[in-house]
């Protein structure tokens, strides 16, 4: 379809008091009936459609983003200078718009890899997870033996096709912690890992003498079967274990090759929703598009999990007006006053949350990026709401407890048993989450056009008006079950995904 005449704002409400530049706008462009922009105007930026009052709400979405610091005429461009937070009511209402989801006639299919427990696998790793920071470099030359190399082309794994590469999951933390909370969270991180369906084979290395001992997470977590573990002041030192873990990788590559894909229902999905470097149209085009992508797949039968709970805040009360119960409803309540209660201890405020970057593209406040940000949700009921890094059991919408920052929530919803992510930027985020394939979907044509090799979808053209918001939420959901079927998605090519493991960090270093 070919792009039609816009007007050069687009209002996404009647109620609103503002409306969205769908491009840079000079001074005198006209925004509404018998107003023009009083000065240049960024793309993506909102302009004010109507005169408002110090202190008076304003309205995008038909909700509340903030409140006007100064007097607000028709015409000024609305941005941090004039607009901030402020305090005001949610009707929690719980359940009060949830309605059945009607469940598509004919299901479709992907190309999946069952596990012998029937589990479902959309890759096939070998993972090497680590109890502390002291054995990620181990972990990391166990996994560069196996790596390609992108000067000579030699693959170690070339005999081995249906494995899809050997990864090492490292990170920063497992001693010098405090007990309780917050070696509970990292175990139980790091065993939803361990048992992730897209793991073949895992192997669990520590140092020996961390807080994080290897016995009580596999204690803890009841790891066994596909997982061996290695301690290296036990195995004699950094070579000794190197050598034994490249041997035990070498032992089972055969038997993690046998894998074959085969036809399974889309029920067998469960799609994790991002979004980072955020930008005015964010809320407008890939987040609803990935919405309606979301309520397919939750109309097929499968889970979407929505997570990032500070930029959930100042929307709840919408989501839980979905949720399929009080008791549902409760628990996201709960959260928000968590992180409430959090970033008061920590001296911080819930507003903080918008990067440089995402005001830059024209989001202001938290409550407006939270109002765009849960559109990735679509339209369904809210059936759960679990912790951190939490097995996800239930079947449709779930939202998961985790920080706003794109890698940490990430790694929360893949231990939880995500088997793909979907992840919306109108800045350009370059993002992969090993063992789960990650599809990159672009706000706006010019950044995907810029960033191309990045991005998996252009988005953009329902700022154009070439395609509605349904029609590219059929193309992502496409795209979901080809990839769920082993085609390689952008950041795959790149092999993005081992650096991005970040778990949730709690409590003091000591």
């Amino acid at each position: 379809m070919d792009a039609v005449t816009q007007p050069p704002v687009i209002r996404l409400n009647p109620e609103d008091g503002v409306v969205i530049a769908r491009q840079v706008l000079p001074p005198g462009t006209p925004v509404g009936a018998g107003i023009a922009a009083a000065a240049r105007i960024p793309a993506g930026h909102k302009i004010a459609v109507r005169r408002h009052a110090k202190g008076e709400p304003v309205r995008r979405y038909g909700q509340i983003i903030g409140f006007a610091t100064e007097e607000i005429l028709p015409g000024q461009w609305v941005h941090s200078h004039n607009l901030g937070m402020g305090d005001f009511s949610r009707d929690y209402a719980f359940g009060v718009d949830a309605r059945p989801t009607e469940p598509v006639p004919v299901p479709a299919t992907f190309q999946g890899i069952l596990r012998a427990d029937g589990r479902v696998a959309t890759r096939n790793y070998i993972g090497i997870i680590t109890s502390v920071n002291c054995s990620a470099h181990v972990a990391e030359l166990i996994a560069l033996a196996f790596r390609r190399n992108p000067l000579t082309g030699e693959d170690p794994l070339a005999p081995w096709p249906n494995v899809d590469g050997v990864v090492a999951l490292t990170h920063k933390t497992g001693c010098g912690m405090t007990q309780g909370e917050p070696l509970t969270l990292l175990r139980r991180t790091l065993g939803g890992f361990a048992r992730h369906a897209n793991f073949s084979h895992v192997i669990a290395i520590g140092l020996g003498c961390e807080v994080n001992q290897i016995g009580g997470l596999l204690d803890e977590q009841r790891l066994s079967g596909r997982l061996r573990n290695m301690d290296i002041q036990e195995m004699g030192g950094t070579r000794k274990t190197v050598e034994a873990g490249i041997a035990f990788v070498r032992e089972v590559l055969e038997e993690a090759n046998k894998v074959t894909r085969q036809t399974v229902p889309a029920s067998e999905l469960c799609v994790a929703l991002q979004c980072g470097g955020s930008d005015g149209y964010s809320g407008i085009t890939a987040n609803p598009a990935l919405g309606a992508a979301s309520d397919l797949v939750v109309r097929h039968g499968g889970t979407v999990i929505l997570s990032e709970s500070p930029e959930t805040y100042g929307a709840e009360h919408l989501l839980t007006r979905r949720a399929v119960s009080a008791e549902v409803g409760q628990k996201l309540v709960d959260v928000m006053k968590w992180w409430e209660d959090y970033t008061a201890r920590e001296g911080a405020e819930m507003d903080a949350n918008p990067s440089p970057g995402n005001k830059l593209g024209g989001l202001t406040t938290i409550l407006e990026k939270s109002l765009g940000a849960m559109a990735k949700a679509g339209s369904t009921n809210l059936v759960d709401v679990v912790r951190y890094a939490e097995p996800v059991t239930a079947k449709g919408f779930v939202f998961m407890d985790t920080p706003g920052y794109d890698p940490v929530g990430a790694t929360g919803q893949v231990a939880g048993g995500a088997n793909l992510l979907c992840f919306t930027t109108g800045r350009g985020s370059v993002f992969g989450c090993k063992p789960t394939p990650s599809i990159k979907l672009a706000t706006n044509t010019p950044m995907y056009q810029r960033m191309e090799d990045d991005m998996d979808v252009n988005c953009g053209p329902i700022l154009t008006g070439e395609e509605s918001v349904q029609q590219v939420g059929e193309r992502i959901f496409q795209l979901m079950l080809a990839t769920a079927s082993g085609q390689r998605t952008k950041s795959e090519q790149f092999d993005c995904g081992a650096a991005e493991f970040a778990p949730w960090v709690l409590g003091a270093t000591m």
